[in-house]
C-alpha cells in the first residue's frame, strides 16, 4: 500500500475568542448539524456577510497564483516525484504555484488577511470567519467547470455558503472514526459509550484526539445519552452543557493512554497494542490494516464529527484568474482523485472515483455514501451566539473551550 500523506498538520484550532467574535459578532454563524444547508444566524435567517461581488468572468490568467493549504493539498513531486498535479496545472495554465502550507486553522486565517494569498483550503473552523471579515469573496461556481460534478451532499452547506450564495469550492471530506483491535475489544463497540465507560475494562489503553474541539465528540455523545442535557449541535454548547462535556471528559481521562494528534503515533499505538480503542480517521486504519494488526473501524450510531474543507477565493486576489484556474483544477477528476489517495479523505468530485489507482478507494472512503456523511456533524468554530438557533441563552466560544480542555488534560 502507498502510504499517504494524511492530516497529519490537522488544526490544533486554537481560536481566540476575539479571532471567533470578530467574524461573526452581531450576525450570527453556520449551524454544524448534519446535512445541514446554507449558513443560519440564532432566530432562522442567514447572516449578512459584507457585500463583495463574485468575479463576473474569466480573464487571461496573471502568471502565478499564492495559495495558503493543507500539506498534502498542493503537492509538486517534492516529498514523492510520483505525487505531483501543481506542476501539470502549471504546464496547462502558465500559472506558476506557490504555496504556503499552514499548520492550523487559526494559521490560514491570519494569513489570508494580510492579502498576500489568493486563495486558501478552508476547514469549517475557519470558513465562516473568513466569510464573516470580507477576506473571502462569492465564488462564481459557473466559472468552475467541474463544479457540475461534485456531490450535491458538499454544495451550499453551512461551511461553504451563506444564505445560498456559495463562497467556495468543495475539496473533500472525511469522518472521525471509532477503531479498536479486535484480539482485545470485545463484542465489537458500536456506540462512542465503549472510550466514554467510567468502568472501562481497557483503562490505561483508550485513546483521544488531541485538541479542544474534541469536546464537541464528548458533546454529541451526550446529545442521545443525556437528552435532557438538551444538547441540539454538539458545536453550540450553553455554559451547563459545556460543563457537562467536560465533566464526562475528565471522567474519561482516567481511562486515556494517550492523547493524539501526530497519525503516525496513533497508529503505532494501534500496532503494538499501547492503544485498544479510540477515535480514529480512516487513513489511520489502513495503515495499521497493511502491517497485519487486528483493528477495525465504525460510525458509531452517535454519529461522528468529521471535516469538509473548502477552497475559497480573497476578495482581493492579485491574481483572481489563476486562483479560478487552480479551484477548477484541484477538482478535477484526476487532480481531485490524487490529492483525495494521498491525503485520505474522500474527493468531493464524483467522476474522481473513477480514476483513482485504488478502485475501492471510494468505497473505503464512503465517498458516494450521503446516508453515512449525514451522520457527520463536520468542525465548525463554537461562538459565543448559539449556532442551533437558541436565542435565550449565550452559548461558550472557542476560548472557553480551549480552557477547559487545558483544565481536562491537567
Amino acid at each position: 500500500m502507498r502510504s499517504p500523506r494524511p492530516r497529519f498538520a490537522r488544526p490544533s484550532l486554537v481560536v481566540t475568542a476575539a479571532l471567533a467574535l470578530a467574524a461573526v459578532a452581531g450576525c450570527g454563524g453556520g449551524s454544524s448539524t448534519a446535512g445541514g444547508g446554507s449558513a443560519a444566524a440564532p432566530g432562522g435567517g442567514a447572516f449578512t456577510p459584507p457585500k463583495i461581488e463574485a468575479l463576473k468572468s474569466l480573464g487571461p490568467g496573471e502568471g502565478q497564483v499564492n495559495l495558503v493549504a493543507w500539506a498534502g493539498y498542493a503537492e509538486d513531486g517534492s516529498n514523492d516525484p510520483k505525487v505531483d498535479w501543481v506542476h501539470p496545472f502549471e504546464k496547462a495554465t502558465g500559472c506558476t504555484v506557490n504555496t504556503k502550507t499552514a499548520g492550523t486553522s487559526d494559521e490560514m486565517v491570519n494569513l489570508m488577511k494580510t492579502g498576500e494569498y489568493d486563495a486558501v483550503s478552508a476547514s469549517g473552523d475557519a470558513s465562516l470567519r473568513l466569510i464573516a471579515s470580507g477576506t473571502v469573496a462569492p465564488v462564481n461556481t459557473d466559472l468552475v467547470p467541474n463544479y457540475k460534478d461534485v456531490f450535491d451532499g458538499l454544495k451550499l452547506k453551512p461551511w461553504n455558503s451563506v444564505n445560498g450564495v456559495a463562497y467556495g469550492i468543495p475539496h473533500g471530506r472525511g469522518a472521525n472514526l471509532l477503531m479498536w483491535r479486535t484480539d482485545t475489544v470485545k463484542p465489537a463497540p458500536d456506540s462512542w459509550g465503549v472510550v466514554f465507560d467510567p468502568g472501562s475494562p481497557y483503562k490505561g489503553k483508550v485513546t483521544a484526539y488531541d485538541s479542544p474541539i474534541y469536546i464537541a465528540d464528548a458533546a454529541l455523545y451526550l446529545m442521545s445519552a443525556k437528552p435532557e442535557l438538551g444538547i441540539k449541535d454538539p458545536y453550540a454548547l450553553d455554559d451547563k452543557q459545556l460543563q457537562a462535556a467536560v465533566d464526562l471528559l475528565k471522567q474519561q481521562k482516567q481511562n486515556i493512554g494517550e492523547y493524539w494528534s501526530d497519525y503516525t503515533k496513533a497508529v503505532q499505538s494501534f500496532k503494538s497494542g499501547d492503544t485498544v480503542v479510540g477515535t480514529t480517521w480512516q487513513v489511520i486504519a489502513n495503515l495499521v490494516e497493511a502491517d497485519k494488526a487486528p483493528v477495525e473501524t465504525t460510525l458509531p450510531k452517535e454519529g461522528s464529527t468529521g471535516w469538509s474543507d473548502t477552497w475559497m477565493v480573497a476578495a482581493k486576489a492579485k491574481h483572481p484568474n489563476c486562483a479560478y484556474k487552480w479551484l477548477d483544477w484541484i477538482i478535477s477528476p484526476t487532480a481531485n482523485a490524487q490529492v483525495a489517495e494521498w491525503f485520505g479523505e474522500a474527493p468531493s468530485n464524483a467522476k474522481a472515483c473513477e480514476q483513482t489507482s485504488d478502485k475501492s478507494f471510494c468505497d473505503t472512503y464512503h465517498a458516494t455514501d450521503e446516508e453515512y456523511f449525514s451522520k457527520v456533524h463536520y468542525w465548525t468554530t463554537p461562538i459565543a451566539q448559539c449556532l442551533d438557533g437558541r436565542t435565550d441563552v449565550k452559548c461558550t466560544d472557542y476560548s472557553a473551550w480551549t480552557r477547559a480542555w487545558t483544565e481536562i488534560k491537567g
